[in-house]
């Protein structure tokens, strides 16, 4: 699928809001920094895990969280990344919100043969049923999105 094929509201927002009962969201930031991407892998996980999702769901999403952190990382200057995960409808959202400094957005690409890096926008679209990205509203700053379901077999 490639990235905007889905609409999509703005997924990181002020505060955390919920409208219906059995809808979940949390949001957490991190410094931009290599590290990072372990961080946010392992908070989803516990998420995922509290939230009853199961491991295939919670496994795929730390993988999607992993990788849109470390392009937020690695395409930006900027300090800080935050992350959003929303569960509503039997769908899991992932949005990183970056500060939008660097010159790259999203794309899918081929890595060359033997390239170590270059796969991470692949791997999302394999494990999601949507995903895209769009600036934020005000100011500077990009989210990529990963919208994952629940039962999706990869």
């Amino acid at each position: 699928m490639a990235p905007g094929n889905a609409l999509v509201p703005q997924l990181i927002g002020a505060a955390p809001t919920v409208s219906v009962a059995d809808a979940r969201r949390y949001a957490f930031d991190l410094a931009a920094r290599p590290e990072s991407a372990a961080a946010a892998r392992r908070h989803t996980a516990e998420l995922t895990v509290r939230w009853g999702l199961g491991e295939e769901l919670g496994d795929a999403a730390a993988l999607v969280i992993s990788e849109l952190v470390t392009n937020a990382v690695v395409h930006t200057a900027g300090t800080r990344v935050a992350c959003e995960l929303s569960f509503a409808a039997g769908h899991l959202t992932v949005a990183v919100k970056d500060q939008g400094y660097g010159a790259c957005g999203p794309t899918l690409c081929d890595a060359a043969d033997g390239d170590e890096g270059g796969r991470g926008l692949l791997l999302v679209d394999a494990l999601s049923v949507a995903w895209g990205a769009h600036d934020v509203p005000r100011g500077t700053g990009r989210i990529v999105w990963a919208r994952l379901g629940a039962g999706r077999t990869c």
